[in-house]
Formats: structure tokens, C-alpha cells, sequence
């Protein structure tokens, strides 16, 4: 029985109680079946801990996941209804009260857009396109986009390194953002007339660098770690500093999802510098046209006075139309025909024949993808797409849309989008176009 019992545990098996000898080997083998009893209750334990940990994990990204998309509802509106007063005739205090609506309102859009994107990265959701990446041109875009804000402090963007054809592997979008973080919270935590400087290099074999210093006041060794937890902001919410405690762990969490590392160091009172270091890619020689970003429509001339458009909305929010119609009231010649659900708004598509339809991905019939692939079956419909994530967007666009814009939808992108259709109406027999974008 002895012998059995020895081969059990090599087979996974556990051991069968055995009569205990009174001798040394007998007291040998009762304490080695104690040990096997309290490995397999410590196994259990810790198996339940693990499943309970990963099911409040998934719980937590769920209410955050399904909280943000209902918090994103009403800010459709007051974003949208704030752009139509902000195009009105107001006071200066009045224009001014708007100004700030739009403002506070678009910050709290980046932060629930942030929360969406850590609980996807926590949930594996995330979807990236690593591929290579031209370096120098990220960097030079990032910090003229964060100019005006470090101007308002006098302090100085200076971008330096990385010879023209050093790439990394990383998904552009991502990178951008990483960088626009970084830059953001060097500029708030900086001291006015200070600097930034962004500087990348080669990071031995295979790896390369992208690191932002600051001349802020630098951080203790103890806060080094911290400072990557979520909404926490070393007491910096005791302060006139802007902030949720949410750019740099997404930052963290963004460039590791890229298969990368961003790290921090600091000397107290000399600043701080943070590197992402991410894999090298082979030199790019001729640049790539950069990916499609959202609002970067080309923009025509403005509609001709006269210029007849049909436009069909495909839109279950009431709110949402409400915004388009009143936005479409000070375009003469544009006509809004509107629809609630895929299935209606395919039988007016086939009725009325619109010029521009504007698509709702989430309807309660049918989603977005199966009314484009119906109304891309007509040979005289093209499609037009929106939508904040960069695969579905590749993936509606590979499925024949012809642009996109996302929500909350900014009525200037769309003004642009109508003009240069309605311009090339006017020069071409042009197809209709669909319009989608995420609820």
C-alpha cells in the first residue's frame, strides 16, 4: 500500500489513508498525508479567492462599462443643444457661459472615455493595431496640439532626437495618446515659465525610447509607484491643479498593452521624467500617409444658396434628432427625414432616396453594421461611418463607408461634411452616403 501511495502523487492522485505504523515511518507518512490534506484545502482557498477576485473584476468593468455609455446619453444633449447656442446671436456673458458649458462638458467626455478604456484594457477588450510607427512625427504632432495649453503657463514644448526613419511598434492612436497624457500632466504640475522636453533615442538592441521631463517641483521615492494608481493624486486634490488621477495609469496600462514599459524618475525639486520604451521597428524610409482621425473631414465650400439635401436620420434618441433638426434649420434647401428603428429607416431609404444618411450603430432592431450592409446592397448608396474605436471604424470603411464622424457629434464636422457633399452634388451625379455613429 506504501508503494501505491508513492506513485499517486506523481499521477496527480491523492493519497489513500493508509494504517499508521507505530514506527519512525509510520509517523513520517502520517504527517506527509497532514501536509497533502492542508495543501488541498490551501489549493481550494486560494482557487476561490482567484474566482471571486476575477468575477468582482468583471463586475467593475461591466458597471463601468454599461455606467459610462448611459453617462455618455445626456451628454449628447447638453453638448449638442450647447453647440446650437453657442451658433446663435448671444451677450458676450451669455457667449461666455456657453464657452464654459461646452468646456466642462468636454472634460467630463475624456474622462468617461478614459474609464471606458481602462475597463477594456482590464477586460481584455482592448482593441490595438500594432504596427510600425514613424516616431518623430507623433512626437511633433503631440506637443503642437499641447502648445496653446503650455502657452497659457509660458512654458516651452522643446521636442528633440529620433532621426526621421526610427519607427516603433505600436498602434498610432494609442501612442498619441500615451504622449498627450504625459505632456498634459507635465504641463499641470509644472512651474510657470517652466519646460518640457520630449526626446526619444535608441534604447539598445530591439527597444527604443520616448521620454517627457519636466522642471516641476519632482516627485519622493515613495510616490514614484503611487502616482500609476487610479485617481490618485498625491494630494494634488487639495490644490488649483485640474485633474481626475486617471491620464497616467491609462497611460501605463496603454503602453503595456502595446507590449511596452513607462516608467518614472525624479529627483525632489529638479522635476520628473517618464520613458516609455516600447520595441523598435526596421526604419521607415518613406513616410505613411497618417491614419484617419476622428474630425478630419476634408472641407468644401459652403452649400450654394439653393443647394437641395435630403438627410435621413436613423436615430432612436429623440434628443439627437431634435439637435440635427435645429441645426439644419439655418441651412437652406436641407430637408430631415427621420427614422427610429433599422428596419424603418431602410424602408425610407428605399422610399425617399436620400442624399446623406446619418446612422446610429446601436438601434433597438438591428445594428449598425446589418442596415449598412443592406443599404451598401443599392448601387447608388455609398456609406459614411463614425465611430470613436479605430477597428470598427477600419472595419466599416473596408465594408464601403465613405467617412465618419463620432458622438457626441460636433455640429462643425458635420456642417463641413454637408457642405463638400453638397458641393460635389453639385459638380458630379453623387451617391448617397450614410453617416454611422456609436450610441
Amino acid at each position: 500500500m506504501n508503494a501505491e501511495n508513492a506513485r499517486r502523487p506523481g499521477e496527480g492522485l491523492p493519497l489513500e489513508p493508509v494504517l499508521v505504523a507505530a514506527d519512525e515511518i509510520g509517523r513520517v507518512a502520517e504527517s506527509h498525508l497532514r501536509a497533502e490534506r492542508l495543501l488541498a484545502r490551501r489549493t481550494a482557498e486560494l482557487t476561490a479567492a482567484r474566482d471571486a477576485a476575477m468575477g468582482a473584476t468583471q463586475a467593475k468593468n461591466s458597471f463601468l462599462s454599461s455606467t459610462s455609455h448611459e453617462l455618455r446619453t445626456p451628454l449628447n444633449s447638453i453638448l449638442g443643444f450647447a453647440q446650437l447656442l453657442q451658433l446663435s446671436e448671444l451677450s458676450e456673458e451669455d457667449s461666455d457661459g456657453v464657452d464654459r458649458i461646452l468646456g466642462a462638458g468636454r472634460h467630463l467626455l475624456a474622462l468617461i472615455n478614459e474609464l471606458i478604456d481602462i475597463a477594456r484594457i482590464e477586460s481584455g477588450d482592448l482593441g490595438l493595431s500594432l504596427e510600425p510607427v514613424l516616431v518623430r512625427p507623433v512626437i511633433e504632432e503631440c506637443c503642437q496640439l499641447m502648445a496653446p495649453i503650455a502657452a497659457e503657463r509660458s512654458i516651452r514644448i522643446i521636442s528633440g532626437g529620433a532621426y526621421p526613419a526610427l519607427a516603433a511598434f505600436a498602434d498610432r492612436q494609442r501612442l498619441t495618446q500615451v504622449l498627450v497624457n504625459l505632456i498634459s500632466n507635465a504641463v499641470k504640475y509644472n512651474h510657470r515659465d517652466g519646460t518640457i522636453t520630449v526626446s526619444c533615442a535608441e534604447a539598445g538592441p530591439g527597444q527604443i525610447t520616448i521620454t517627457v521631463t519636466d522642471t516641476g517641483p519632482g516627485l519622493v521615492p515613495d510616490d514614484l509607484e503611487r502616482i500609476f494608481i487610479p485617481f490618485e493624486r498625491l494630494g494634488a486634490e487639495r490644490s488649483e491643479v485640474e485633474g481626475t488621477g486617471i491620464g497616467l495609469p491609462l497611460a501605463k496600462a496603454l503602453t503595456e498593452a502595446m507590449k511596452g514599459q513607462l516608467t518614472v524618475s525624479s529627483v525632489l525639486g529638479r522635476g520628473a521624467a517618464f520613458t516609455v520604451s516600447l520595441t523598435r521597428a526596421p526604419d521607415l524610409i518613406h513616410v505613411p500617409r497618417p491614419s484617419p482621425a476622428p474630425a478630419s473631414l476634408a472641407v468644401g465650400p459652403h452649400v450654394p444658396a439653393g443647394a437641395e439635401l435630403t438627410i435621413l436620420c436613423i436615430e432612436d434618441n429623440p434628443t439627437n434628432v431634435e439637435v440635427v433638426a435645429r441645426f439644419l434649420r439655418g441651412r437652406p434647401g436641407a430637408r430631415l427625414l427621420s427614422a427610429v428603428s433599422g428596419r424603418a429607416g431602410l424602408d425610407c431609404a428605399v422610399r425617399d432616396a436620400p442624399d446623406i444618411i446619418l446612422l446610429d450603430l446601436h438601434l433597438p432592431d438591428l445594428h449598425g453594421d446589418e442596415v449598412l450592409n443592406e443599404l451598401k446592397a443599392d448601387p447608388a448608396t455609398a456609406a459614411i461611418s463614425a465611430d470613436a474605436s479605430r477597428g470598427v471604424i477600419h472595419r466599416l470603411l473596408a465594408g464601403g463607408a465613405f467617412a465618419y464622424l463620432t458622438k457626441p457629434i460636433e455640429l462643425a464636422e458635420l456642417g463641413e461634411l454637408l457642405d463638400t457633399f453638397a458641393a460635389r452634388a453639385q459638380d458630379q451625379q453623387a451617391q448617397p452616403a450614410i453617416r454611422t455613429a456609436p450610441a
